[in-house]
């Protein structure tokens, strides 16, 4: 079978000396973002400060624009920030709430990314909100039916994971979110895990405000976050996490803020340009190649690794069900986090996370043949015992 994504595979420098699979966590980098970033240099050095009305000013819309497009979103709602942790908190300041406001419950799984509810535990310190952590019975997926019955009328907001950073567990987004309104609860999406290699659309899904960021399957590299806001809310929600480009007006340097109109309003201070470059060569591969085409090759190579897996005698920790995953494979072996170790220093790209084992994730530049070679690597590593150098590594990165 001809696989025709493997065109692009020289897009992509790493790709020639590794096995890369670890797009979970760092994208390749395609070879087109060398020559964007010196276009930024370029125009720095050209065009000095004349840059800023000559495209670096609108620079977070018109990016949030080109990303809008991988996730469903219409022009005008997606705005650029630095991370997902600054996008959680604006989204935090915007609602007033007191220990005796009835609405000032937020519902999560204990599986979500930490340093998202770091975000929220701060803000709850006061007594303004209260957190609700919704268990999970085998550590991997977050149960639907319990995150459902928690979610009632005195909750506000709900941010959840579309896939599960640990394990890929794929969770019911529509279903969250259709609990949510039904008792008047906002939901915060958060597609880190799932843009780029699982096709939704933040519009059909209904949800109220989506975020992540370009790191991983979007192939753009640190510092470019996403902040989606449904259309019925832009107007309604004054941030108090905001900065001069919020400001209708923000060149009249006014004393106070006026709120710009629609999602300008979400912005911030000055935004990371360099960031919004590198990110861009990403979203427009993404958009090329297509998020339905990209979900259909990545079913049919996690299912391989699974099978192989399981052949080699190890233990894969993923949902099975390729409708319940997103792009990742977790294995549960012995000594997960030395192998990965070993595994990185013979140039198979992986990482590590405890409670879940190694993880291991083929995009759409992927080769079959990669997946044998890092399951029968993984077997060897064990069967040697040549992780035991390692025994002392924590976490690989």
């Amino acid at each position: 079978m001809t696989d025709e994504l493997l065109e692009w595979r020289r897009e992509f420098p790493i790709l020639e000396s590794a096995v890369y699979l670890i797009s979970h966590s760092l994208g390749a980098m395609p070879r087109r973002t060398y020559e964007r970033l010196h276009d930024y240099a370029d125009v720095w050095a050209t065009r000095g400060v004349r840059a800023w009305a000559e495209g670096w000013w609108e620079m977070p819309q018109t990016l949030g624009d080109e990303l809008g497009r991988i996730i469903g979103a219409e022009p005008g709602t997606v705005v650029m920030h630095q991370n997902v942790s600054v996008c959680q908190s604006l989204i935090l300041s915007c609602f007033d709430t007191t220990a005796e406001t009835r609405r000032n419950k937020i519902v999560y799984s204990e599986l979500e990314f930490p340093s998202v509810m770091y975000v929220y535990e701060a803000h709850a310190r006061d007594g303004r909100f209260r957190i609700e952590k919704v268990k999970s019975e085998d550590g991997v997926t977050a149960p639907l039916e319990a995150t459902l019955a928690a979610i009632d009328e005195e909750t506000l907001l709900v941010p959840v994971s579309h896939v599960l950073f640990k394990s890929a567990s794929l969770q019911d987004a529509r279903a969250i979110t259709e609990r949510a309104h039904e008792v008047g609860a906002l939901v915060v999406l958060d597609t880190y895990q799932s843009a780029g290699t699982v096709p939704f659309s933040v519009k059909d899904l209904d949800v109220d405000f989506c975020t992540g960021g370009s790191v991983k399957w979007l192939c753009g590299g640190p510092g470019a976050g996403y902040l989606y806001v449904a259309p019925r809310l832009q107007q309604k929600l004054e941030p108090k996490v905001t900065g001069w480009m919020a400001h209708a007006a923000p060149f009249s340097f006014e004393d106070s803020i006026t709120y710009a109109e629609g999602a300008a309003r979400f912005l911030h201070g000055s935004p990371a340009v360099p960031a919004l470059y590198a990110a861009e060569s990403g979203y427009k591969i993404i958009n090329e190649v297509g998020v339905e085409r990209i979900r259909a090759k990545s079913v049919r190579q996690t299912q391989k690794l699974i099978e192989l897996a399981e052949e080699a005698g190890l233990r894969v920790t993923s949902p099975h069900d390729h409708s319940k995953r997103g792009g990742t494979i977790t294995v549960a072996a012995e000594h997960a986090a030395a192998v990965t170790k070993e595994l990185i220093r013979r140039e198979f790209i992986v990482d590590y996370r405890p409670g879940a084992g190694i993880r291991i994730s083929p995009h759409f530049y992927t080769k079959d043949e990669e997946l044998d070679l890092v399951v029968r690597e993984i077997r060897a590593i064990l069967d040697t015992r040549a992780y035991a150098a390692h025994e002392a590594a924590g976490a690989a990165f």
